[in-house]
């Protein structure tokens, strides 16, 4: 009998490897450790740690740059003309946003995705999911869909009841309305 794990020769009847320290029965695939990193290895710099609440983390990309005069001459940063949304958070925190981003206890894109912020919720309660929902404009109208968050999304406009949202589906966030994620929630200025 030899180890499935260093090949070393076993006696008969042999529970563990003298060489190797491993049980007979391993193999190499139950002793390989899960890789522990993320699929995404975007590095994001990320402030450091705050009492508040709510963090706001602006991603590279939001500014365009267009060379000025004559080739040489230095780059200046265009700015959008995408709306601005204000998100007061019943942390107290108030962040300003636009363009698109992600919002939850440590919010994450998949691979291949960018943001223009993520937008990080301290929950003591873990009732917000690490990325709880997305969010973007649409002719001037805040949007969000639920990430498929553990607790859901709920939207109660201005002018109308609450409505549970649909994982994956984009609902139309007017200025005014509440958002609540499980026990946070925030309105739209």
């Amino acid at each position: 009998m030899t180890c499935r794990i260093c090949g070393a020769e076993l006696p008969a009847g042999a529970m563990f490897c003298g060489e190797c320290g491993s049980s007979t029965s391993a193999t190499p695939e139950s002793r390989r450790r899960p890789d522990p990193r993320p699929g995404d290895t975007t590095a994001i710099e990320r402030p450091t740690r705050q009492s508040s609440g709510v963090i706001s983390i602006p991603v590279d990309g939001f500014h365009a740059a267009r060379p000025i005069g004559e080739p040489g001459e230095a780059e200046q940063p265009i700015a959008l003309t995408s709306p601005r949304f204000v998100l007061r958070f019943s942390t107290g925190e108030t962040r300003t946003v636009f363009g698109a981003g992600l919002i939850g206890r440590r919010p994450m894109p998949q691979p291949g995705e960018v943001f223009d912020h993520l937008v990080q919720i301290a929950d003591r309660t873990l009732s917000v999911s690490k990325t709880h929902l997305e969010f973007g404009e649409h002719d001037g109208v805040l949007w969000i869909a639920d990430r498929f968050s553990g607790n859901g999304t709920i939207v109660r406009r201005p002018d109308d009841g609450a409505m549970r949202c649909e994982p994956g589906r984009r609902y139309l966030v007017p200025r005014g309305s509440r958002v609540e994620l499980a026990e946070q929630h925030f309105t739209v200025d």
